[in-house]
């Protein structure tokens, strides 16, 4: 299967720069993959008219963490911007972990030996690079280093989003984030309001959450010719004892199980038996879900518009068919719905 087969043109200016405010005034699509069709709604809080007691709502609750940190060249007095991808010998940002020594992106010209400090007295030195990643060591560790870098840490946005606002910042974070670890927020639960939740809830839809901290490839395009050949990124994730029984339960009750987010199908089916059996407990995944792949756990979707050529836009086309997905797509692009992180909504029923 060739990558290019899903490319598409998006216009700039639909790729959303800010968040809807209330977050739950944003669109929503509706795409009906048994009858091939697709409906338009006004607010994303109409989702409340698709949903009732036979379902389960699967929400991810990590917390994005103020990974992007600003300095300047002991040296030369440039600046030099680093994102912290995680601790020297992890795999995410782990808030019991605070060693000296760091991963981190940053520019090419940023050279082993290079010297940096960031104010308060906080310092690092490069010490190792490899491609785009960088091995720092800070002049602290332990509660004084998470002190400072709680501090001085911005939250990373996305590189689409080109002149960033208080607003931006403000809302790249769902209002259930609770685990810290993700450089990156599961989007599609940006569309959710504490009353929204209360209205769902009302509904009697059983809410449940595990935890999947995003890294930055959820950002990489897939850059090999067949899809097959791309290397997926590692992103770790949980699902507790409790949460699986639940959903176990739900599913032999027959109820439909909604992931919200792409993170969320996942965890889900990177833990799952080949009968749909979901098991508990912490874990990796390199899981890449493109057409062909058979479901297991989940049954539907709430998701935002994904990049061309990526293997999130990969994921939606393999749960509905990427005929219709296309369809979809092309229908939102005419309706001048907004793309990405900050955009409009789609519900894969």
């Amino acid at each position: 299967m060739r990558t290019e087969e899903f490319d598409y043109y998006l216009p700039p200016e639909q790729i959303a720069q800010e968040p809807v405010v209330p977050r739950d005034h944003s669109k929503l699509l509706v795409v009906d993959r048994k009858n091939q069709i697709i409906e338009h709604k006004k607010f994303f809080y109409e989702i409340v008219d698709y949903l009732s007691s036979k379902d389960v709502l699967v929400f991810n609750d990590t917390k994005v963490v103020p990974a992007r940190i600003r300095g300047k060249k002991i040296s030369t007095g440039g600046k030099v911007e680093l994102l912290l991808l995680r601790p020297k010998g992890a795999s995410f940002i782990d808030f019991q972990q605070w060693p000296k020594r760091w991963v981190a992106i940053g520019k090419p010209e940023l050279r082993e030996g290079t010297e940096i400090e960031f104010g308060q007295g906080l310092r690092c030195r490069v010490k190792e690079r490899k491609n785009y990643e960088r091995v720092i060591e800070f002049n602290e560790q332990g509660e004084e280093l998470k002190e400072h870098l709680l501090q001085i840490g911005e939250v990373p946005l996305p590189p689409y989003i080109k002149n960033p606002t208080d607003l931006s910042f403000r809302n790249y974070q769902t209002i259930y984030a609770n685990k810290e670890g993700s450089v990156a927020a599961p989007t599609a639960g940006f569309h959710f309001t504490p009353e929204l939740l209360k209205r769902i809830k009302e509904l009697g839809v059983q809410i449940e959450y595990i935890t999947l901290h995003i890294g930055l490839g959820t950002f990489l395009p897939v850059k090999t010719e067949n899809i097959e050949d791309h290397q997926m990124h590692s992103e770790f994730f949980i699902i507790d004892k409790k949460t699986a029984e639940s959903i176990n339960k739900a599913k032999k009750e027959g109820k439909r199980i909604i992931a919200v987010g792409t993170t969320v199908v996942r965890a889900l089916e990177s833990s799952s038996t080949e009968d749909g059996y979901l098991l508990p407990g912490q874990n990796w995944t390199t899981l890449f879900i493109y057409p062909g792949y058979k479901f297991k756990i989940v049954d539907s979707l709430i998701t935002n518009f994904h990049l061309p050529r990526s293997t999130l836009l990969m994921l939606v086309c393999a749960f509905a068919g990427k005929k219709l997905i296309f369809r979809a797509y092309q229908e939102a692009l005419r309706k001048k719905y907004r793309f990405f992180s900050f955009g409009d909504a789609m519900f894969i029923r």
